[in-house]
């Protein structure tokens, strides 16, 4: 917190702030004479009417009285990362939109619009990476429009959390009452410590995934345009454990991308669980990626899944930025 040479705390930040990454406390109530204080970090995304709205790294939006500050100040946008390979989030938003490409798309302005059949939300969301030429409310017109005319709901693919995020699209957003629906984040990690891991040499690596591997994969029925969505990306692969019956043991898919491996549908038969099938897939497919140049490696994984953050926390993934989608409130469809 700001402190002034009297010794007072300060603060430091006007609605002019606005879109900066911020530090402030506030009081929040008295007891026995006691002051309360709670503090917030996050960025500024609005300060209207004397209530300030925050935008926390996970998405979370947080609104403060402007009466109760007692000290506030603008605060680095990306802190030093402690682990893991550096990055920015265009980088990395480039990156996994390259592995997990839409079987149609369309730019608007620096905007892209992606459909794929309703085949998960990724590739069925506009990836808004700039300014779409347009006013917001003409730019989500037309995005209304496009999902519209292909019998799709109107997502937006947004991030929260690094240097270069967007809480103030965020905030946006939800003024105009689109709901957030899910929340996930992107880890990354050194490559090398994920191949050295554990002994790969009984998976099976291939370029396509086969009725084996599908019959693994979470999204049963898998359609035409699902295949060409999981086959997509600059250098794909697909891992299998056998397992004793017709399902394998354990899948896994990875996109060898220049410097950067993506993991992603890393499944083990529920019965398998706990023996370390995970990190083996995992393994071998960080072992290929390294073959290929590859140094860094990404993933995302869903808040509420604990058994997955556990795993890779142990290889040495940590979060680098929060991702969500945000659905057209107008929309009806199921």
């Amino acid at each position: 917190m700001e402190i002034s040479a009297a010794g007072r705390l300060e603060v430091r930040i006007t609605a002019a702030d606005v879109g900066k990454r911020v530090s402030v406390r506030c009081l929040t109530g008295a007891e026995d004479t006691t002051e309360k204080f709670t503090d917030t970090v996050g960025v500024l995304t609005s300060w209207d009417s004397g209530v300030l709205t925050i935008t926390r790294k996970g998405g979370e939006s947080v609104r403060v009285s402007e009466s109760s500050l007692v000290a506030g100040k603008v605060v680095p946008a990306a802190p030093a990362r402690r682990r893991g390979p550096s990055a920015t989030y265009r980088e990395l938003a480039h990156v996994s939109a390259r592995a997990w490409r839409p079987v149609e798309s369309e730019r608007l302005g620096e905007w892209e619009l992606r459909a794929a059949a309703g085949f998960t939300r990724r590739a069925n969301s506009v990836l808004p990476l700039g300014d779409p030429g347009l006013s917001l409310d003409e730019a989500l017109t037309v995005v209304r429009r496009w999902y519209g005319d292909r019998g799709l709901p109107a997502y937006v693919q947004t991030a929260t959390g690094a240097e270069g995020t967007q809480e103030l699209l965020c905030a946006e957003l939800e003024r105009r009452d689109w709901t957030r629906e899910v929340t996930a984040e992107l880890w990354v990690g050194a490559l090398a410590p994920v191949a050295d891991r554990a002994d790969a040499s009984g998976v099976v690596l291939s370029r396509s995934a086969d009725e084996a591997w599908l019959a693994r994969y979470q999204r049963k029925g898998v359609s035409e345009v699902a295949l060409k969505v999981l086959g997509s990306g600059p250098s794909v692969w697909f891992a299998t454990v056998p397992g004793e019956g017709a399902e394998p043991a354990a899948i896994g898919r990875c996109v060898v991308d220049g410097r950067w491996a993506g993991f992603a549908a890393v499944e083990v038969d529920p019965a398998l669980r706990r023996r370390g099938l995970g990190s083996v897939v995992m393994a071998a497919l960080a072992s290929r990626a390294l073959e290929e140049g590859a140094s860094a490696a990404w993933l995302q994984v869903e808040a509420d899944n604990v058994g997955a953050r556990a795993l890779y926390s142990g290889m040495g993934f940590s979060a680098h930025h929060a991702y969500h989608h945000y659905r057209d409130h107008r929309d009806g469809s199921s």
